[in-house]
């Protein structure tokens, strides 16, 4: 016998579906993680600084 049936025979309702969700705290700071783009960007602004330090350092001399 199905768990329905049994259910309805002893009156009971009809078993409901979890529906639980997280909810979480959106801002723009826990989007940049959760993306896999933290890589790249992280790898952008290194070669940025790069750039910027061997023009420092050359222009100095």
């Amino acid at each position: 016998m199905g768990e329905a049936k049994r259910r309805k025979e002893q009156g009971l309702p009809p078993k409901q579906k979890k529906n639980e969700k997280k909810e979480e705290k959106s801002n723009s700071f826990n989007s940049l993680f959760k993306g896999p783009r933290l890589g790249l960007y992280l790898g952008a602004a290194f070669v940025i600084y790069l750039i910027y330090d061997v023009i420092h350092y050359y222009t100095r001399g």
